[in-house]
């Protein structure tokens, strides 16, 4: 039974990845924060199954333990303070977190288990400011948010780690995935939660910044077997994870009001206060290498990914499409 410890567990990603390697037969860790209030939602109803520990990528010493005890066979490192807009209220958090915490754990299976794999959960924020169309593995960089020079750091700390130390460290350099387990910050849940609130009669309107900023959108259940993927393959490479298709949050609200019957034009307002200071206009992955290296490919679409999003918010709400 190999054993795989995940950071972030209680996140998105961290819990689909949960059930998946539950289903191949895997030992799970989840390392979590200690808090007052730890939310567990999104891993309820496979808790019993995985071993919750306490852990902190500030803290070197609890990483340390944590590889010490269990020297683990794979290691994903998908804990991060991930929210864009926060980044810039909070960019050394972010910083400490998002970048340096990925240098702790590193040092930590550097020093304890240098046999151990590593995921890193790169972003397609660290393109930002894109250099070519679609982003491929060698597009430039040019991140335009402290959390996408947090993630940027991340990334090549890992490069270096692989190729200074020998270590099995890969990146997964996902573009935006997106799911019903998404918190309600993020514009997707934003839009989909609103719509049905909306169509409930619980709000009039909603809230988006800017309408136009495109993004490549799949589904966070189809780019958790990615990540797998990646670290299963015969040597340590970055790969770029994404659709291929790139659509407008316009095109989001669009699609989850229409399918609501509404017309988001009577419902949705722009707001000032939603704009981010660096936009990032256009994201769209080259996943060429994924699928034929790996074999790897989505199988949700654009449209499948946004009726799963609001079919599961109206189960959410107790509503129903009248």
């Amino acid at each position: 039974m190999p054993t795989a410890i995940i950071t972030g567990i209680t996140g998105q990603d961290g819990s689909y990845l949960a059930e998946l390697l539950l289903s191949k037969g895997y030992r799970v860790i989840g390392m979590v924060r200690r808090s007052s209030v730890v939310t567990f939602e999104r891993i309820l109803h496979i808790q019993d199954q995985i071993d919750v520990i306490q852990g902190d990528l500030h803290d070197q010493s609890s990483l340390m333990d944590l590889i010490e005890q269990y020297k683990p066979d794979e290691v994903y490192n998908l804990a991060a303070q991930s929210f864009v807009p926060t980044s810039w209220n909070q960019p050394v958090l972010t910083g400490e977190v998002t970048a340096l915490g990925v240098t702790r754990m590193l040092e930590a299976i550097r020093l304890l288990s240098p046999r151990t794999r590593y995921y890193q959960a790169s972003s397609s924020e660290m393109f930002g400011k894109v250099h070519e169309v679609p982003q491929r593995e060698t597009t430039p960089f040019y991140p335009r948010s402290p959390y996408g020079v947090a993630k940027l750091y991340g990334h090549w700390i890992t490069v270096n780690y692989r190729e200074s130390y020998n270590l099995f460290a890969v990146s997964g350099i996902l573009f935006n995935h997106e799911s019903p387990r998404r918190g309600t910050e993020f514009v997707t849940r934003k839009i989909t939660h609103g719509a049905v609130r909306i169509k409930l009669g619980l709000a009039n309107a909603l809230h988006l910044g800017n309408l136009e900023a495109r993004r490549d959108w799949g589904f966070a259940g189809d780019y958790v077997e990615a990540m797998w993927r990646l670290m299963q393959n015969d040597h340590a490479e970055d790969f770029v994870v994404g659709t291929g298709e790139t659509h407008s949050v316009r095109e989001f609200c669009e699609k989850a009001f229409s399918y609501l019957g509404m017309d988001y034009h009577d419902y949705v307002i722009q707001d000032p206060r939603f704009f981010r200071p660096a936009e990032v206009d256009l994201l769209v992955a080259d996943s060429t290498r994924v699928y034929q290296k790996l074999g790897w490919v989505p199988k949700v679409n654009f449209d499948g990914l946004v009726e799963m999003m609001v079919d599961a918010d109206l189960k959410h709400l107790g509503g129903e499409i009248s």
